[in-house]
């Protein structure tokens, strides 16, 4: 059940990134069919015309995980596979698993991978880590530039080569699903307008006295650069209003996500109106619509909001600061928007001061309670003490709506993310984790794992002094690394974002999955294979594709006959001396030919190989 969630969340940044879309199978001759089989892996391109199977097996549920195998399926190789390898990173063979995990680290030469002009990208999701296939703790694979060897093998998101080449590879112009992105740092400000109906006008500006001191996209990392958009609330009166509104958009999904940051150094009164113009044919005139109030922001530090849209015709965003009551010395300021056709997270759990905590004996601590959209409440516990793995926990919490709820908890399932604050959402890579909530998992004394809290918990008391009941946690002792977490910008200003989700995903569970019926008019409706051969369509006629292992295989035209190496001994032993000679010389000749073809035609052994993560 998480697996199937989180396959459907990889395919959402797919299309955030990407012009690859993924639709359910409705009866075309060639479909990828997932399954939970041993390990991760899947083959590397279309292999032939029909079913192709794509493994998401035990621990191959993380996104990231996902995201690596539909690479391999769309026709991508491993990072180290390229030929130009050697220039970047050292196998290290005799650490390696023997047996088949050795053809894992081939690499093949250019008429066999095309590395579409892209340099080795040691970031790739594509990349093994350092100690993949390891038969011991030491690495298999070495960088040669020694600062790398931590971040090949990172399973987090596409890298920015990842994304370049799936678009080249694919022809993509644009994403499916990202609709803009501004941080204004150019002067056209993203081609957002400013009313002619408010009051005063939003400036573009890099730094205000009475704050931000800097923008939120560079945090003054960079001089002559970081800007953001400001609305002066010491200028003007009380009620005055400054708008400013995008450029026209168009939606596809009937739904959006928008996400900014803002600063507060005005009144506390001072409030943030988000309204969509939409332009539709019954409304051709516009239609102004007010979508959300923001109030009482925190003052002296940018904070992230998520606003959730539904515009199904073209439409613009349209930001409204009004100036409050009370006396003010600065006013309003937007940075880093970003609106693309997703959902939004549910809660986002902001923590200050986020250096200060790692290591230290306060860095182990519970968030708020937060409410899913179903009602139950919980909480998050954050390890930060626990160096160098962080570990991140969830726990069911006794709430307001427990006595309406379902027990155990039925498959919720929850998505915690550590969110990249790099200023493109394309560009992020978030660190993501789910897990989900299994009615029928249970604890050793024979209770249920999810049952309501005030049965399988323990009672504990809020920092205010009201009580609850806590329920056991379960999550990722290993969200991630320390140095992980120092290493692009999850960390800015000091602050740390988590973006929480809690949906139910029981539909997933209903449906049973029933193997795919073929198409009545494919041949191979007629044509059964024995043995768990696969039948598959060659040159327009049904043929079977039939199962070996190291020392046996099925053949036939329906793989009905079973062979191996020891019958192979028997009928040699049983043979006349005669035959066995003529035998010998038969295999003798066809070695000879056989080495000769080969060592002609290389990389012809790669045209079905299955790579495994």
């Amino acid at each position: 059940m998480n697996a199937r969630g989180v396959i459907l969340k990889a395919f959402e940044r797919y299309r955030l990134k990407s012009c690859i879309d993924f639709k359910p199978w409705s009866g075309e001759p060639s479909y990828i069919s997932v399954f939970k089989g041993n390990g991760c892996w899947s083959s590397v391109g279309k292999q032939f015309t029909g079913m192709q199977q794509l493994s998401i097996g035990e621990g191959c549920d993380k996104i990231a995980t996902v995201q690596h195998e539909f690479l391999h399926a769309l026709g991508f190789w491993h990072e180290q596979s390229r030929s130009d390898r050697n220039d970047y990173v050292s196998i290290i063979w005799n650490r390696i698993i023997s047996g088949r995990f050795i053809l894992n680290f081939d690499f093949y030469d250019d008429q066999v991978i095309d590395s579409l002009n892209v340099p080795y990208d040691y970031s790739s999701v594509m990349h093994y880590s350092k100690t993949a296939f390891g038969n011991g703790s030491e690495p298999t694979i070495v960088t040669r530039v020694p600062d790398f060897m931590d971040v090949i093998g990172q399973r987090m998101d596409f890298s920015d080569s990842d994304v370049l080449k799936l678009n080249q590879l694919y022809n993509c112009s644009s994403s499916l699903s990202f609709m803009e992105s501004c941080d204004f740092e150019l002067e056209n400000v993203c081609g957002m307008i400013q009313s002619s109906a408010d009051s005063a006008d939003w400036q573009r500006l890099s730094q205000v006295s009475q704050g931000p001191e800097s923008d939120h996209s560079n945090m003054g990392r960079c001089r002559g650069s970081g800007f953001f958009m400001h609305f002066n609330c010491s200028s003007v009166n009380e009620g005055a209003t400054a708008i400013l509104e995008s450029r026209i958009l168009y939606p596809k999904r009937g739904f959006q996500c928008l996400q900014f940051f803002l600063y507060n150094s005005g009144s506390k009164d001072d409030q943030l109106n988000i309204y969509i113009r939409e332009y539709s044919a019954a409304h051709p005139s516009r239609t102004v619509s007010l979508v959300e109030q923001i109030k009482d922001i925190p003052s002296g530090s940018w904070q992230l909001y998520h606003v959730t849209l539904n515009a199904t015709s073209k439409f613009r965003v349209v930001f409204e600061g009004v100036r409050g009551a009370g006396a003010s010395l600065g006013g309003l300021s937007i940075d880093d928007i970003n609106l693309s056709e997703t959902r939004c997270p549910h809660h986002v759990w902001h923590i200050r001061n986020f250096t200060q905590l790692i290591g230290s004996p306060d860095g182990s601590f519970y968030s708020p309670p937060f409410y899913s959209s179903k009602g139950y409440a919980f909480q998050i516990y954050l390890d930060l003490y626990s160096l160098p793995k962080i570990g991140m926990y969830f726990h069911l919490i006794s709430g307001a709506n427990d006595d309406q709820l379902e027990w155990p908890c039925p498959w919720q399932q929850v998505t915690m993310t550590i969110l990249d604050q790099t200023p493109d959402i394309r560009q992020r890579m978030s660190n993501q984790q789910s897990l989900t909530t299994d009615p029928f998992l249970t604890i050793d004394n024979g209770n249920y794992f999810w049952d309501r809290p005030s049965k399988v918990g323990a009672q504990v008391i809020f920092p205010n002094g009201t009580q609850f009941q806590r329920g056991r946690g379960r999550g990722f002792h290993n969200f991630m690394t320390q140095e992980l977490l120092k290493s692009r910008d999850f960390i800015k200003g000091d602050d740390v974002y988590i973006l929480l989700t809690m949906e139910d995903i029981s539909h997933l569970n209903t449906q049973n999955d029933p193997l795919p019926t073929l198409d009545v008019n494919d041949l191979c409706t007629s044509f059964r294979c024995e043995n768990d051969g696969i039948c598959i369509l060659q040159n327009g006629k049904a043929e079977c594709r039939c199962r070996s292992g190291d020392d046996w295989w099925y053949m036939g035209e329906r793989c009905e006959k079973r062979g191996s190496t020891r019958d192979t001994i028997v009928i040699a032993t049983s043979s006349t001396a005669a035959v066995f000679a003529l035998m010998l010389i038969v295999t003798l000749v066809s070695i000879y030919c056989t080495r000769k073809k080969y060592r002609k035609e290389p990389s012809s052994r790669t045209v079905n190989t299955i790579m495994e993560n």
